[in-house]
């Protein structure tokens, strides 16, 4: 079974010139935690969690009204292909210990991300899903 039948489609993504209220008013009028970050032609630059915003902003005393992501996002993010085999995705979150995995086309766009309620959910193959939950779970280097 392939990444792409079995990934979340439709994702948003923010732009690195947005601030962090507008990104965090879109988190919560998604009901999301992470939000890619695309620059030109949808291409993937960075990713941007509730936790960046907080550990690396509000805690640093910095304004989300006017901090934009690009300060405070996470760059260097994990991907995957839409083409690729759903055990090699989910062997992938174990390594780097990552619940969500962000799905690229062979043009490097975002498509869509897989989670892990996604491997349980959508592969109907429990084992996989609890194999990597138990993984990304463990603190690091406790392998």
């Amino acid at each position: 079974m392939q990444v792409k039948e079995v990934m979340t489609r439709g994702v948003e993504c923010v732009r690195p010139d947005t601030t962090l209220q507008e990104a965090a008013r879109k988190m919560k009028d998604r009901d999301v935690g992470p939000l890619p970050v695309c620059g030109d032609n949808d291409k993937l630059v960075g990713m941007l969690t509730d936790r960046d915003i907080v550990v690396r902003a509000v805690a640093e005393g910095r304004d989300p009204a006017k901090t934009c992501v690009r300060d405070v996002m996470t760059t260097g993010v994990c991907a995957c292909s839409e083409d690729d085999d759903v055990n090699e995705a989910a062997n992938l979150m174990r390594q780097k210990q990552i619940r969500r995995l962000v799905v690229l086309n062979n043009d490097r766009r975002l498509v869509g991300i897989v989670s892990l309620g996604d491997l349980a959910t959508e592969t109907h193959d429990e084992g996989l899903a609890g194999r990597t939950l138990e993984h990304v779970s463990q603190p690091a280097g406790a392998k």
